[in-house]
């Protein structure tokens, strides 16, 4: 009977070990932690972030959307010579199963025209476009801009 038990034991271990290896590999795009922070003068651009994680297989990042700003750009933060510009970017590569951030001081969406209705702890929904044509939709949580960032 002992050994009835271990072969149990083993299959179930195996089951479990094959619905977590399916949680760590989506087979299809995620997006998470997605938050905006408000500007501090009325009329400029907020600011988003979110993690994407990447599905069965790869594509690009061509565009975001904010349903409460008129326009909303992809840019990047450089640093060099102890000086930080930005540049906008058209697209950011999303491996299969790879894992990108838009975070402070790196990546993030430059959002133009932002309703005013869009006070902290409000939202806005962001649609994400990929390459292969692929669209996917998160609410994003607003900030007050000296609030500290979402944990």
């Amino acid at each position: 009977m002992r050994a009835g038990w271990t072969m149990v034991g083993r299959i179930g271990g195996i089951a479990g070990a094959l619905m977590l290896a399916g949680c760590l590999s989506p087979d299809r795009i995620e997006a998470e932690d997605a938050w905006v922070r408000l500007p501090a003068v009325p009329g400029r651009p907020a600011v988003g972030y979110f993690t994407l994680h990447g599905g069965a297989a790869p594509t690009r990042l061509v565009a975001v959307n904010a349903d409460l700003a008129q326009r909303t750009e992809m840019h990047e933060s450089m640093a060099a010579g102890g000086v930080t510009t930005m540049r906008s970017i058209d697209a950011v590569p999303l491996p299969a199963g790879g894992t990108i951030a838009f975070a402070p001081g790196a990546r993030h969406l430059m959002l133009f025209g932002v309703n005013p209705s869009l006070k902290p702890g409000g939202s806005t929904v962001l649609s994400f476009t990929f390459a292969d044509g692929s669209r996917i939709e998160r609410r994003a949580w607003a900030i007050g801009p000296g609030d500290p960032a979402p944990e």
